[in-house]
């Protein structure tokens, strides 16, 4: 068994047995993958390496665990806390105290993705009443549009893989990783997820991932929690106007003709709300263009990736279904992989007829037979000149590739797809296997689909994938056009301090919607940051 530990509060490997006084201790353990999922495996490792005999082993938990598929030999990082002679109980995430707000100030906000419901939350938290508006439906009735949508090609713009209760997250993988560490309490939002009824492998993983089947019910809890503390949820309630007096917000107005008057609203749409954008150009509230990026959903073999990631022809029963993250940089531009998903399917995330989306998920098991991954390019605003200096040219842009994809996949909800050596040689694939994609591909050329520059930075993109991944590059693997929502074309200016609007007093521009987060995290963080910034200019 290749086992090496390094004990935190001695670097020496010496006999320790007899000073071991009933305590907790930590350690740091690289093992191999049997080893760290087998307890008495695990146990034996312990005490071979510290010397704390076996039997005064009383518990082993682990902390921090995370795959080092670096080698030939794939091992497994652990930080794990002995427990000698100690009685071991499990550590309860319990909820805060959530006082009853049903008397309180209001608080309005937009939107019941993970910006909104977090914001709404801390704002009950915080002893204010949360309204929470929501064009979609909630979880459950969501279900029966995404049928529709895989099954029928039926585009409900208001219930889909964008909108809804929970937003995108909900049905598009429930990742819960992210890169922005400096954004605020990254473990708050994770133990709340805890709370809510998430698995607590997720703070123990260094990828976490909740897994589409599972976020459903714990998004549902967070909505009875916010309804039973005396917050408000109102679905199927699209926002059609925002009433401005003197550069502050004073009202709301939606579609079935209501309207609010309110002097606080955090707006929490989500990156795919083109008519709230449209909205806020039409009436003058500054906003701005801002890069993003887009590309293709390409899936392989998950065995394939295995291979590749694992460097053997089988992954074995205690290893995971291996994920890839790549990165290069092509004729000055950068082209990387976006939400890759293990053991997951692509789905159609199209919020408007006449136009296809595609973007990926993955249960919690992570147990389908293939991989997918978004493989996008950098766009920069110099990009979007076709549509002027309008602070929706990269809507545009974005919209005019989806709706070309359409075209070309049959006017339905068939995306072009083509495989990947036939898309490097410029050839049309004569036959294509059944993919994940539920609603159906159509063999194309996807040269068609994308501008040259986009077109041609995925092919030798590609190429330099299969360099540094070999296997990647292959037939087996089939492209699908266009992953196209990455994160929102549309940056909605606010004050680094207040987070509030620049112009616009009461109105607090949220999330990835307002190109403040790039995740459910991230989204989470801010939403609870806008919410306590909200409170503090309330008071």
């Amino acid at each position: 068994m290749l086992i090496d530990l390094v004990c935190f509060f001695n670097s020496e490997k010496v006999n320790f047995a007899e000073y071991f006084k009933p305590m907790k201790y930590q350690y740091q353990l690289r093992l191999t993958p049997e080893a760290a999922s087998k307890t008495a495996l695990l146990k034996s490792a312990v005490s071979l390496h510290s010397g704390i005999p076996e039997k005064k082993i009383t518990h082993i938990q682990v902390l921090k665990r995370s795959i080092d598929a670096r080698q030939k030999a794939v091992m497994i990082n652990l930080k794990v806390e002995v427990y000698v002679d100690e009685l071991f109980g499990p550590e309860v995430f319990s909820l805060p105290d959530y006082p009853d707000v049903s008397n309180r100030e209001e608080v309005f906000i937009i939107g019941a993705g993970p910006a909104g419901l977090f914001a709404a939350l801390r704002c009950i938290e915080l002893g204010k009443k949360p309204i929470v508006i929501e064009r979609g439906k909630d979880v459950r009735s969501r279900r029966r549009d995404l049928k529709a949508l895989n099954i029928e090609h039926i585009v409900n713009e208001d219930s889909n893989y964008c909108f809804g209760e929970g937003g995108a997250g909900t049905y598009s993988d429930g990742k819960l990783y992210t890169r922005s560490k400096k954004r605020g309490d990254v473990n708050r939002i994770l133990e709340l997820f805890v709370g809510f009824g998430a698995t607590k492998e997720i703070l123990i993983d260094a990828h976490p991932h909740i897994g589409t089947n599972k976020l459903p019910a714990i998004i549902a809890k967070m909505r009875e929690i916010i309804i039973r503390q005396g917050g408000d949820v109102l679905f199927e309630t699209r926002v059609t106007d925002l009433v401005i007096k003197d550069n502050k917000i004073c009202g709301i107005k939606t579609m079935k003709g209501e309207s609010f008057s309110t002097k606080n609203v955090i707006l929490a749409t989500g990156h795919s709300a083109r008519d709230i954008f449209e909205l806020l150009d039409r009436k003058g509230i500054k906003i701005e263009a801002k890069p993003f990026a887009l590309g293709v959903r390409v899936e392989h073999p998950q065995q394939l990736i295995d291979k590749i990631q694992y460097k053997c022809d089988d992954r074995g029963e205690y290893l995971p279904p291996s994920p890839y993250s790549i990165v290069k940089q092509v004729n000055g531009r950068g082209i990387y992989s976006f939400c890759m998903c293990p053991g997951g399917v692509i789905a159609p995330c199209a919020t408007s007829p006449g136009e296809v989306v595609t973007n990926g998920w993955s249960p919690s098991k992570r147990d389908q037979p293939t991989a997918n991954s978004g493989i996008v390019v950098e766009l920069r605003l110099s990009d979007f000149s076709k549509y002027g200096n309008s602070p929706l040219s990269g809507m545009q842009f974005q919209k005019s590739i989806e709706q070309t994809a359409w075209h070309l996949g049959g006017e339905t909800q068939r995306v072009p797809a083509q495989r990947m050596v036939d898309f490097i040689e410029g050839k049309i694939s004569r036959d294509l296997p059944k993919t994940s994609y539920k609603p159906g591909i159509t063999s194309a050329a996807l040269k068609d689909v994308f501008p040259e520059f986009i077109h041609d930075t995925l092919k030798n993109g590609f190429k330099e994938f299969g360099k540094t991944m070999k296997g990647y590059l292959t037939n087996e693997a089939i492209i699908h056009a266009p992953e196209s929502r990455t994160s929102s074309p549309v940056r909605i200016p606010r004050d680094y301090k207040t987070l509030e609007h620049i112009d616009i007093k009461g109105l607090f521009p949220c999330g990835e919607g307002a190109g403040y987060a790039g995740g459910i995290i991230s989204a989470a963080i801010d939403g609870e940051k806008c919410a306590e910034n909200c409170i503090a200019l309330m008071s």
